[in-house]
This record gives structure tokens, C-alpha cells and sequence, in this order.
């Protein structure tokens, strides 16, 4: 068994990935390797590089879609790896790659190789191949190459964002909410500051990126998908999300939300709650406020609107029931349309009026311990019979 691998000694190499459009779709790539491919394009074209392998970790399966897909080099990658067939360097391995300082830039249609000669997408820039979120390069403390995702978020900060205030509640009516503590909040500034090496980052081609920075006292992880929806936690364990486009959660059974602090939300547009979709009777609307608080709702310059439908049986009642007064205050008329009976149950009823009283019905009962009128100037009873017992 000639040129078996692990038979005839060692042969590594060190290339660049010109090729990873692989027929099989097994994440293999075409190297160029020095030492071994001359860089004429014309004398040896990327088509009659062999194919080389990739290696995955032990922690990847690698096994019927299980584990880490063996994707992520470019072309203008630099790797490191062995060939499986020793001197015949047919069977390339690849072991891992090789970051850099790039000393050129590729160039496009070039009859050279050992570079991204279709494309020319890589190396982008001749810095070090190390993330510029991991290096946070910084000249007198202050970042000199930040990462634009970086100043994308920064510059897309929400800031001064209004909170609910109530004004429009009178004591005497309702209680005045005490609570309004704030006017507004901001988002927080990212906690952004790593250290190298301790920001560990993954950038995809696409500009998907994944931070585990565990820089002393700027300890984070941030993940951000390329639309700048994305998530980040701070130090202190405090979390910023924010969706760039519409956010779907479904919940397929229960859900439980515990809030041990204040909730506040800001809604610029409208907000619609639909409960009881499944239309099963007893799926109730609950809301329950604690001893010594209020639920105060205020509009400003519209309606508030409450209805009940149904027909028959099916209709449904408003229910009121205050464990003390009612009070209500009409700023104009006070209409109340009602189609069949009113009636009222109350130990002594007051009624006072700034000009006139008027009450018209075809029949009108009044039963009563007592009966008083007082008319400042005068009493008008006008009917055809009038009977007082």
C-alpha cells in the first residue's frame, strides 16, 4: 500500500483557497500550494488544482448533517493542511487556516494566482485578518478603526422616548397617579469595549456577527444579523433587542411573564388585543391592580368607547361596582338612551340643577317616604289631572 496516508511520512503545505464551489458539496476547496503550484494562471489553471478536504473538529459529528458544517473559507484564504498521499500531493487535507497582513489587494482577471482572482472580494483590507471588533485598535484611548457595525448602532440609538403621562385626572374624580416618575428614557449605549484578546468574534461574509467578549468588566455577547436586527448583553446583564422589520412570536401553549419592577411601554402607532379567539366560553380578560393602586386611562382629544354585543340570551351586561362613591364629570350634555326600564334603589337622592329640570314620560310614579320640592321662585305642574295623595 504505497503513498497510504500516516505510511510515508509527513507532507504538509501552506496555499491559498482559489476555488469552494464544490460539485459534491462536501466543503471541499481548490489550493494553490507553494512549493508545489507554480502562480501562472495560463500553466496551471484553478480547474487542475485538486480538490482539497476540510477537517472538522471532534466536537462536530460531521455525519449525516450532524454537527458544524464544514463551510466558512473564502477564496484568498490562506490554509494549512497535509496531503493524504504523501509525495504525490494529489489528495490535499485541510487543517485550519492562517490569518495575516495582507501586503496587496486582489486583482481582478489578474493571470496570477495565490489570490481571489475571479472576484477579488478578498482580503478586503490590509490590516490584520483579525476582526476589528476583536483588536479594537485605538489611538490616545479613543478607537481609530472601529467596525461599522459599530457605528451603525450607535448611530441608530433611540433616544428620548416618551412615557405615559397622565394630567388630564382630577382629584376629587380619580386619583392622580403618582408614579409618573419619568418623562422619557433612552436606549443605553453599547457597552462596546473590548480588549484583545478577549473578544472572541464570528463574522459571516453576509455581515451576520456573533460576539463573546470577555474583556474584564466590558463582558458581553452580542449577536446581530446584517439588517442591524439583533440582540446585545452588557456587564451588568442588561439587555438591548432590537428588531429592524416586523416581530412574530408564537407561543403554542401558556405563557408567563414576570415583571418584578415597573413595565412601560411606547407604542407610536395602535395597539389591538384580541382575546378569546378560539370563541370558548370563560376565556376572560383580567386585569387585577394591587391594594393601593389605581387603573387610570386617559384620551386625549378622542373617545372612550365600550360595547357589548349579542342579541337575547347572548347579550351581554356592563357591570359597575364601586365599594364607595361614583363620581362622574360631564363636560357637556350627558345623553342616555335606554329601551326599557330604569330603576334606581337609593337611600336619599339629590338633585340639583343650574337652570332648568325637565322630565317627560307617559307614565311617571314617585313613591317615596317623603317629598320635597323647593322652587326658589316658582313650581310649575302642568296636566290635564294632577293627583297628590
Amino acid at each position: 500500500m504505497k503513498n497510504f496516508m500516516g505510511k510515508d511520512g509527513f507532507q504538509w503545505f501552506v496555499g491559498v483557497v482559489e476555488d469552494r464551489q464544490d460539485p459534491k458539496h462536501l466543503g471541499r476547496v481548490r489550493i494553490r500550494c507553494l512549493g508545489y503550484h507554480t502562480e501562472d494562471l495560463i500553466k496551471l489553471p484553478t480547474v487542475d488544482l485538486p480538490w482539497a478536504h476540510p477537517m472538522n473538529p471532534i466536537t462536530s459529528a460531521t455525519v449525516s448533517g450532524i454537527g458544524q458544517t464544514p463551510l466558512g473559507v473564502v477564496e484568498g484564504t490562506w490554509v494549512v493542511g497535509f496531503f493524504t498521499d504523501g509525495p504525490e500531493a494529489q489528495q490535499p487535507m485541510i487543517m485550519g487556516t492562517l490569518p495575516g497582513v495582507p501586503s496587496s489587494l486582489p486583482t481582478k482577471d489578474s493571470k496570477k494566482g495565490f489570490q481571489d482572482y475571479k472576484n477579488a472580494n478578498y482580503p478586503k483590507y490590509k490590516e490584520t485578518d483579525v476582526n476589528r471588533l476583536a483588536v479594537n485598535e485605538k489611538t490616545d484611548d479613543a478607537e481609530s478603526n472601529p467596525h461599522s457595525s459599530l457605528t451603525l448602532r450607535r448611530a441608530d440609538r433611540d433616544l428620548k422616548v416618551g412615557v405615559v403621562q397622565i394630567d388630564g385626572i382630577f382629584e376629587g374624580v380619580a386619583q392622580i397617579p403618582n408614579d409618573l416618575d419619568i418623562t422619557s428614557w433612552d436606549e443605553p449605549a453599547t457597552p462596546y469595549d473590548a480588549a484583545y484578546p478577549r473578544n472572541h468574534v464570528y463574522e459571516s461574509e453576509g455581515g451576520h456577527l456573533r460576539e463573546m467578549d470577555d474583556t474584564p468588566g466590558a463582558e458581553r455577547i452580542h449577536e446581530r444579523h446584517a439588517s442591524g436586527s439583533g440582540y446585545e448583553i452588557g456587564p451588568d446583564g442588561s439587555k438591548v433587542t432590537r428588531i429592524k422589520n416586523d416581530n412574530y412570536e408564537i407561543v403554542t401553549n401558556d405563557n408567563y411573564l414576570h415583571i418584578q419592577g415597573t413595565s412601560r411601554q411606547t407604542i407610536d402607532k395602535g395597539l389591538r388585543v384580541r382575546v378569546n379567539g378560539s370563541g370558548v366560553a370563560g376565556n376572560n380578560y383580567n386585569i387585577e391592580v394591587g391594594q393601593g393602586s389605581s387603573v387610570n386611562v386617559e384620551v386625549n382629544g378622542g373617545n372612550i368607547n365600550l360595547t357589548t354585543l349579542g342579541t337575547g340570551e347572548d347579550a351581554g351586561d356592563i357591570n359597575i361596582n364601586a365599594s364607595r362613591d361614583l363620581n362622574m364629570q360631564v363636560g357637556r350634555s350627558m345623553n342616555i338612551d335606554v329601551k326599557n326600564t330604569i330603576t334606581e334603589d337609593s337611600k336619599v337622592k339629590t338633585q340639583s340643577t343650574q337652570e332648568a329640570l325637565t322630565e317627560n314620560s307617559g307614565t311617571h310614579d314617585i313613591n317615596t317616604g317623603k317629598a320635597t320640592v323647593n322652587g326658589g321662585s316658582e313650581v310649575d305642574v302642568n296636566a290635564s289631572v294632577i293627583n297628590l295623595n
